[in-house]
This record gives C-alpha cells, sequence and structure tokens, in this order.
C-alpha cells in the first residue's frame, strides 16, 4: 500500500487537527492561592420539588423566522429594551464597553504562515473587519506597517451582504491561495468562496459553495475534498455532512465522486490536510460523537486506510514520522504496556497505518504521573519543536518537547509568568517559531515570541485598560455534595465589606472538555468591577481543568454533578460573607445558559439575578434542534427512556413551575443562532410568561452563536447584561 504523501516544498511538520465547534460561548479569568472551609451542604428543605410538565404548546416558536415568532420576539425586545436601554445609566456603559472592544490598544492575534503574520481585525472603523497581514520584523516592532488583504465592511456594502468573517483554509503547498468561510449574520453555516492572498481578490471562475456547514480541505491546487449538503440524505441527524466528495477544479460538485458515507446517526465526517515533515497527510475522519472518532489515511489510489487507534482517542497531529494522540480513557495496545487517561503518546505514523497495529509507542507526557500538572490542553508543533499547554490548579505552563536520538522525549518547561493563562496563539509550521500568551484577571495580554532555543522574548504587550490597584484575586476551593474539591476564583475590590452586601456575578461552563482559564478582564467585566461588583469563575467538574475525568464524572445521569459544583461554589460565597442571595447573580452562555437555568430552577433561593444567553433548556428536545444531535454523548438521548428519566430531572423547560419565587431571568438569544435553536430562550420566556413570572427576553436580529455580528451589536449586549445586574444585586 502506498500512503498519500504529497510533495511540498517547505520543511515543515503537521499543525494540529483543527478542533471542531463545540456547543458553548463564554471566556474567563487569574490565580492567586488562597483556602476556604467547606462549606455546609444544602437541606433538603432549600431544595425545590422538582415534578416536570412534559406538556409543550409553544412547538410554534421554534419557527426560527416564522412571522408569529418574529413578532412575538418583537414584543418581548420592546418590553426589554424599555427597561434596560431606557436606564440613563446605559448609554455610558455601552460606550465604555465599545470604547474597550474597539480600542487601538488590543494586540492583533498573529497567525505565522512560513514567516509572515497574518491577522483579522476588528474596530470602531472596521466593525465588520479586514484580513491583514505584515512581516514577522514588523509585527515585533513598535509601529507594526499592516497590508490589507480584505475589507468585510467594504464586500457587505458592495455585495449587500451582511458578511461575518469565518475564517480560512489554506492549501500547504502555497498559503497564498486560500478558501475564505463566510458567515450571513454570524450563523456556522457558511459560503466558501476561493481567495488569492497574493492579488487579494476572489479568484475568477475559482472554487465556490453554497451556505452550508461545510467542511473542507486541498487534496492538491486543483482538487479539494468537500463535506456539505449534497441534498437528500447527505447529512447527519446533527445537521452536519454525512459524505466527503473528491472535487476537481472545472466540474461540477454535485457530480464528485463519494470517497465516503458514514451512517445517519454519526455526528458527521470530516477531511484535513496536514504537514508531515517535506509532505502533506490526508486525513478522512468519521464521528460517531462529539468525544469519539475513527481516522484513516487517504491513499494515492484515494482508498482509506485506517489508523490503529481506540475509538475515544484524539489524533492532534504528526510530528518528524509520529502521530501525536491524546488519549481519553487508558490504553492497553500490548499486555505489559498500559498509557493513562490524559496522557500524550506517540507512535510510527507510517509503520502503524502499514501494520494495521499501533507500532513503535512511546510516552510523552503523563499528567497522572507529573505532579506538576492536571491536563494537556493544546499542542502547537512548528517545523523542529512540540510544543505543549498545560494546567495545574487551572494555573498554565507551556512546554518544549523533542525527540531525543534514543527516541526518547526530552521536555523542558518554558520560563513565562505565573498564575494565569498561558495560551499557544499560533505555531509556524513553515519555521521553528511560536507565539504564546499569557495574562491573568488583571493583568493584560502579554505576546511571546519562541524561536529555536531561545528564551520568550516580549514581541507585544498590550496596555491596562483600567487600573487594576483598587482590586485584588483569590483562589478558592470548596467541597461540592460528593466532596469533590472545586476550585473558584473570585476578583474583587480590595476592601470589600464582608458582610453579604457586595454586588456579585458567578460564571462557569462545565461541559464538552472545554477548560474556563484566568483571562484579562473583559469590557463588561471591567465595567462591573467599575460599579462597585465582584466577579466569581468556578471550574466546575464537566470541564478539562483536570484531565479527562473531570469532564467524564459529570455526562449522562452524572450530569447532576455540575450542578451540584455550581451551587457549592455559590454557597461557599455567601457563608464567606463575600455577597448574599440579595446579591448574588449568575451568568452562562450555550451549555453554560442550561447551566444557570437548571440551577435557579432547583435552587431559586441563591440568586437575585440570572443571565441565561444563546442556552440549551428544553432537555428533550435539544436533540431534534439544529445541531443537538451531536451533542448526545454528553447529554444522553432522550428517545432513551433511561436517558429521558434522568434528563428530565433536571431540564429547565419541564422543570420551571408557577407559584415559585425565581430571580427575575434575563434570557437572551438570536435568529442567527444555528447551533443552539433560539427556541430554548423563546419558549422558556414565553412558559414563565404564562405561569406568571416577570422576566427580560431580549433577541438581536443577528450575531449567530457568539451573539454579536459585529462590534456595536456586542457593546449593545453585553452593556445590557450590567445594567441588569446592577439593577437587580446593586440598586
Amino acid at each position: 500500500m502506498n500512503l498519500h504523501f504529497q510533495p511540498n516544498h517547505p520543511p515543515v511538520i503537521a499543525v494540529c487537527l483543527a478542533a471542531l465547534m463545540v456547543c458553548g460561548c463564554g471566556a474567563p479569568e487569574e490565580s492567586v492561592e488562597g483556602t476556604s472551609e467547606p462549606m455546609e451542604l444544602a437541606t433538603e428543605s432549600s431544595r425545590v420539588e422538582l415534578q416536570p410538565n412534559l406538556n409543550d404548546p409553544y412547538l410554534w416558536l421554534e419557527e426560527v423566522e416564522g412571522d408569529e415568532a418574529l413578532a412575538w420576539a418583537a414584543e418581548q425586545n420592546a418590553l426589554t429594551i424599555t427597561r434596560l436601554q431606557g436606564d440613563p445609566r446605559y448609554e455610558l456603559v455601552r460606550q465604555e464597553i465599545e470604547e474597550v472592544l474597539t480600542s487601538d490598544d488590543r494586540i492583533p492575534s498573529p497567525n505565522l504562515i512560513n514567516g509572515q503574520v497574518y491577522n483579522f481585525w476588528q474596530d470602531d472603523k472596521n466593525l465588520r473587519g479586514i484580513l491583514r497581514r505584515t512581516t514577522l520584523d514588523s509585527y515585533r516592532s513598535e509601529d507594526t506597517e499592516w497590508e490589507i488583504i480584505l475589507d468585510l465592511d467594504a464586500l457587505a456594502a458592495t455585495e449587500g451582504a451582511n458578511w461575518v468573517y469565518k475564517g480560512r483554509t489554506c492549501l500547504h503547498s502555497n498559503p497564498s491561495r486560500c478558501l475564505l468561510h463566510l458567515s450571513d449574520g454570524g450563523k456556522d453555516a457558511v459560503v466558501i468562496r476561493e481567495f488569492d492572498l497574493v492579488s487579494m481578490t476572489f479568484v475568477e471562475d475559482g472554487f465556490v459553495i453554497a451556505e452550508g456547514k461545510t467542511n473542507l480541505d486541498w487534496l492538491d491546487a486543483d482538487t479539494l475534498i468537500v463535506g456539505t449538503d449534497f441534498g437528500d440524505d447527505s447529512l447527519t441527524t446533527s445537521g452536519y455532512a454525512r459524505t466527503l466528495r473528491l472535487w476537481q477544479r472545472g466540474t461540477d460538485l454535485s457530480s464528485a465522486p463519494q470517497i465516503i458515507k458514514i451512517d445517519g446517526e454519526d455526528m458527521g465526517v470530516y477531511f484535513s490536510a496536514i504537514m508531515a515533515g517535506d509532505s502533506v497527510i490526508h486525513l478522512v475522519t468519521r464521528r460517531p460523537d462529539f468525544f469519539t472518532e475513527q481516522s484513516w489515511l487517504l491513499t494515492e489510489e484515494a482508498e482509506l486506510a485506517e489508523i490503529p487507534l481506540p475509538i475515544d482517542a484524539e489524533v492532534r497531529g504528526v510530528f518528524d514520522g509520529q502521530l501525536l494522540v491524546l488519549m481519553r480513557s487508558e490504553w492497553t495496545p500490548e499486555v505489559d504496556q498500559t498509557y493513562s487517561a490524559g496522557s500524550l503518546v506517540a507512535m510510527d505514523f507510517e509503520a502503524s497505518v502499514n501494520a494495521g497495529a499501533a507500532t513503535d509507542i512511546s510516552l510523552v507526557l503523563d499528567p497522572t504521573t507529573d505532579d506538576t500538572l492536571d491536563s494537556i490542553e493544546d499542542l502547537g508543533i512548528t517545523s523542529e519543536t512540540i510544543y505543549v499547554s498545560t494546567l495545574k490548579d487551572v494555573s498554565g505552563q507551556l512546554l518544549r518537547v523533542r525527540q531525543e536520538k534514543n527516541k526518547s522525549w526530552k521536555i523542558e518547561q518554558i520560563n513565562l509568568p505565573e498564575n494565569g493563562a498561558i495560551e499557544i496563539v499560533s505555531a509556524d509550521t513553515y519555521t521553528d517559531t511560536l507565539i504564546a500568551r499569557y495574562q491573568s484577571f488583571l493583568t493584560p495580554q502579554t505576546h511571546y515570541l519562541i524561536e529555536e532555543d531561545n528564551e520568550p522574548v516580549v514581541i507585544k504587550k498590550q496596555q491596562p485598560q483600567f487600573d487594576p490597584n483598587p482590586f485584588q484575586v483569590q483562589q478558592y476551593f470548596t467541597a461540592s455534595a460528593d466532596g469533590t474539591r472545586i476550585p473558584y476564583y473570585v476578583v474583587h475590590a480590595k476592601d470589600i465589606p464582608l458582610d453579604g452586601s457586595t454586588p456579585t456575578r458567578l460564571t462557569a461552563y462545565g461541559g464538552f472538555e472545554i477548560s474556563r482559564t484566568p483571562a484579562y478582564m473583559s469590557a463588561a467585566g471591567q465595567a462591573w468591577l467599575k460599579r462597585g461588583g465582584a466577579y466569581v469563575l468556578a471550574n466546575i467538574r464537566g470541564g478539562g481543568e483536570y484531565g479527562p475525568r473531570w469532564h467524564q464524572t459529570a455526562l449522562l445521569e452524572n450530569r447532576y454533578r455540575v450542578f451540584e459544583d455550581f451551587i457549592a461554589v455559590a454557597e461557599d460565597l455567601i457563608d464567606s460573607g463575600i455577597t448574599s442571595p440579595d446579591h448574588l447573580g449568575i451568568s452562562g452562555g450555550s451549555n453554560g445558559g442550561l447551566l444557570v437555568t437548571a440551577v435557579m430552577v432547583q435552587r431559586p433561593d441563591l440568586f437575585n439575578a440570572v443571565i441565561s444567553a444563546v442556552p440549551l433548556i428544553d432537555m428533550l428536545r435539544y436533540h431534534r434542534l439544529l445541531a443537538g444531535a451531536s451533542w448526545m454523548a454528553e447529554y444522553g438521548n432522550p428517545e432513551i427512556e433511561k436517558h429521558a428519566d434522568f434528563i428530565s430531572e433536571y431540564s429547565p423547560y419541564q422543570n420551571v413551575a408557577p407559584g415559585v419565587d425565581y430571580p427575575e431571568l434575563f434570557l437572551w438569544t438570536n435568529p442567527k443562532d444555528d447551533r443552539v435553536h433560539p427556541g430554548h430562550a423563546r419558549k422558556m420566556a414565553a412558559r414563565m410568561h404564562e405561569q406568571g413570572h416577570s422576566l427580560f427576553y431580549f433577541e438581536n436580529a443577528e450575531g449567530g452563536h457568539g451573539g454579536g455580528a459585529n462590534l456595536s451589536q456586542l457593546a449593545q449586549t453585553r452593556a445590557m447584561e450590567i445594567i441588569y445586574l446592577v439593577q437587580k444585586l446593586a440598586d
């Protein structure tokens, strides 16, 4: 069998495979060691007795663009806008947030490609944004000279379209030839158009694919492998590609030959071209669900040669002929070989594919036996080096990994600041160059350039956007209901009285292996701190902060642990005197929106404000709405009686009830969200109104799952959140 190694001139190694978009939005913040006494567990009398209501009179609100549904949303908007945007403090808050979002002193996020730096930039003059580039030398200078490649505002105006930039896919052998991903209003679905970065124009008669949740990559300069909506029977129940086709330039996409078709109940099938030395490797990956994958090498004969790995192992890239794999569960490929869940292993790629069994396996990193780390977060692969970002009690560190002549792995820690988040921003596969970012709640972003064996060098440092001196950050740990130690961060003024009077915003995510790490206070976070608020980030189970088990112990029938962890943090904040139920608010988006709405229904006595953004709420129908079926490995399948039983125990839409004193909820979404259906928020609002509850509902006209098609819209929504919190927790 011939492996499909396409010749490629630059001496490069593969980048990590692109991560799939997850059901999630939101971000977090810093780390100073602290302690907190375990709180007393809640008494049964303080919990609401839930009795699921399985009737659903509001299915008509699931018609995203239905006239009746849009009219209903407009009525709700009018009421909410009057109460929030009508507040005399709103405009000042909105201006503050927009000034931070569009300020010129933000660090342009770099994308390294063969010594050049690409960046997508938005500000008050470029609301939709510009794609631009510069040299690495210019980027590291104080006065960077940018070359504008594409102006999205101008393109949208010329074409009369609501374009939102969603990234690009470039040909490895000629990275100036790219496929641009353009979204209508922020949707996940995109239009694909071929673009030449040299001439800075769309390619005449180039590749174009109509709107869809398309995944694709280059096979060669004139051939793509495409997964998209090809019509009947071409999508999975999750709404993603069920087939991949080989599309040659100048031919009709609809008649392109099919290379694979997966089961309709699978999540989707994907194609990736990754660098491997002086070659490109082409991988086809079937994902049965969110946390499993089956991968094949696409050979020169367009045949699929399976890569021998456990179904839940995650391929993370190729380095020097070694396939790098992150283990989600324990793996014993040989009687005397066992690799722990959470470990990073390497194996001889070509030999393993040829033999049909993993060959020459070696352990790279194992958090279960290394006291200096709890989990592996990300990999960045340059031409000569593997970089690994890791966490220890939610604080980041960066490791440099190289293979010795005896095939052992040499690990050294990169000298970067402590007690914050350290993230890999960009790894240049064409050179031995990496850019990493450090930040904490009160320390703005600093970008470090790491070249070859040299020490990190500061190349960009963001100026403080607010005075950090009046504030402090502490990390606490508290016990959840089952005794598990849950960390959380608190950012607040140094002189707050511990009498329960501090307005406090508590947030978390708790799902899909996503870690919430310290990040510089956002524009809205700064506005909240300036108005006397405290900010709390809880690192609850369901995330990836402590490796695969931290996530897996909160899946399916154990979902209740996510809610118990969050409630434990809320009660600890109250017991410590930092805040009290009258001054405690919670917020979350997407899966985090499910979290805060479910906890509100279970423990309304703990909170006085709840922000639920683009949320999942009707958990007995989520799998039938948009991408919902792709998340059944996380939540369960409501079509299975046992699963329906444990889901119905917490699903907010079925458990919200009349006669209960809930906080005045703030729900927001938008009809351009094609990931989490806006019907979740709409139906919850309608049901709560029917039951006599007061709430705020807001539906932006666009924005997608991220909540804003441009920075001005984002500032509006964030300002409404702050005004809501001030009204409920501080006034």
